[in-house]
């Protein structure tokens, strides 16, 4: 077995042109080939549900069977196993696999193997020495097809021959100067199954933090990071094609949860890597924000006042500046993501946290537990203040357990389940009712601001109303919340 260590960018064809042409690469003579893939999977996708590539390769007159696992990429690196060895089309053997269960896994699914899509491509390959390191920089140039649909590839791929991990990130800054080349995570065989299933781009939602306790809190501070990071780049097509609201939904999350993981890590993180990286992802994330604000008002706040009050005057005029001001805010989330800062943002981001190491002789669980007092504590001290706080202090106790839900959610695999879960589950009723209250003041400022001119009339009555009553719901929540027993590490 080897692992492999890639980064994968994405570049159109101007800058594929270009490439080759720089002086970076002067004096490095290019390898050219054509590479043939055929993916294979039974008829059920059992080995994509198990994270698992498997093809055969044409490279030139050799034929190469490979086994991939396909852990996720974040910032458009990629650290994965691989097993590849010369082998005859259609034939498989395994006995190269020196993973036991994945062995078995793949001898039992043998007899359904069938071919599902292919990629065709040609490579042009340069190894350049950069750093401490070898590096080998390949552009492709190619198709993915499964039937009669095709998908083109134009990308750069970055793979450590040997050397340190930071080189790679250093090499792809020195390029970033002179193309424009942006952080891929989808590997080709993944976007061959896409092709395959015909699918679309679809909203992302985290996955569960992959830490356990043998981690420093440094190490599971990278992992959760890298997650949040992934989370965001897999809606980032989304917001591209349109901004349907469920991708800005999920990018605002991601980078809520990302801002989080820093805030929540700092004690034990670099205080430069705290500022630097603690406020970059500020005005991206209000834009999401405000693009957010206008979808929840247009789909959750306007249709119930449509229903009570369809003749009076102002609803027309606020529900077209609402769908005015929400097309504002998604071209200035495009706008954001286009310019060329931000891929190279995500290759710093990416960089740095790759870079972080431990200072401090702490164990993860012992982290977490005081972590998640703290939140604890904040967020209780708030809730049993309930029938006094004003309107700034029941924001502040949203946003508390906001950060106690994000915490628990970071370090939930070190916590017993059958305590998480009820815990969870009761947290997440209450964090929903303190959004539906934020999501109702925020929507009277709409209301507000757009209806400056027009004297107060039934709709700001409905919304006065309907904010009392939800304040007024809000106790039960609260104390089923504090009957809670915390779970602990």
């Amino acid at each position: 077995m080897s692992k492999e260590i890639e980064l994968k960018l994405q570049l159109d064809a101007k800058n594929a042109r270009k490439l080759a042409t720089l002086p970076l690469l002067g004096g490095i003579p290019p390898q050219r080939q054509r590479l043939l893939n055929t993916y294979y999977d039974t008829p059920k996708l059992a080995l994509r549900g198990r994270r698992v590539a498997l093809r055969f390769r044409q490279k030139g007159w050799e034929w190469l069977l490979t086994v991939k696992s396909a852990e996720p990429a974040s910032g458009g690196l990629a650290v994965r196993n691989e097993w590849e060895v010369p082998a005859t089309p259609g034939h498989f053997d395994f006995s190269h696999v020196d993973a036991p269960e994945l062995k078995d896994f793949l001898d039992a699914a043998t007899a359904d193997l069938a071919p599902i899509f292919t990629t065709d491509f040609r490579r042009q390959t340069w190894e350049v020495p950069f750093g401490e390191s070898l590096i080998e920089l390949a552009l492709d140039r190619g198709h993915i097809a499964s039937g009669t649909r095709r998908e083109p590839i134009c990308e750069v791929e970055l793979e450590l021959l040997n050397g340190r991990i930071e080189d790679i990130f250093g090499l792809t800054r020195s390029l970033q100067k002179q193309l424009h080349l942006h952080p891929a995570i989808a590997s080709k065989a993944e976007r061959g199954y896409k092709v395959f299933l015909n699918e679309t781009p679809r909203p992302f939602k985290a996955r569960p933090a992959p830490i356990d306790d043998k981690l420093t809190p440094v190490e599971a501070f990278r992992s959760i990071a890298l997650g949040c990071l992934e989370h965001f780049q897999r809606n980032e097509q989304g917001l591209r094609d349109g901004g349907e609201a469920e991708f800005i939904h999920q990018a605002r999350v991601a980078l809520r949860r990302l801002r989080s993981a820093i805030k929540l890590f700092a004690p034990v993180l670099p205080a430069d890597f705290v500022k630097a990286y603690g406020q970059t992802w500020q005005t991206l994330a209000g834009a999401l924000g405000d693009a957010r604000n206008w979808d929840v008002f247009l789909e959750e706040t306007l249709p119930p006042i449509q229903a009570l009050f369809p003749d009076d005057r102002g609803l027309k005029r606020l529900r077209n500046e609402a769908r005015q001001r929400a097309k504002r805010a998604r071209r200035s989330i495009v706008r954001l993501i286009a310019v060329r800062e931000y891929p190279r943002l995500i290759v710093e981001f990416t960089a740095a946290v790759y870079a972080l190491g431990d200072t401090q002789d702490l164990s993860l669980k012992k982290f977490a537990s005081e972590r998640l007092a703290y939140h604890s504590r904040r967020a209780s001290k708030l809730a049993r203040k309930h029938a006094t706080l004003t309107p700034d202090d029941r924001h502040r106790m949203r946003i508390a357990f906001k950060k106690l839900r994000y915490t628990t959610e970071f370090f939930a695999p070190l916590l017993p389940p059958k305590r998480l879960a009820p815990y969870l589950a009761v947290l997440g009723r209450l964090q929903d009712e303190l959004g539906l209250i934020n999501d109702h003041v925020t929507a009277e400022m709409l209301i507000k601001e757009v209806l400056a001119k027009r004297p107060p009339g039934p709709i700001h009555g409905w919304m006065a109303g309907r904010h009392v009553l939800l304040v007024e719901q809000l106790p039960a929540a609260l104390t089923d919340w504090l009957g809670q027993r915390r779970p602990t590490c």
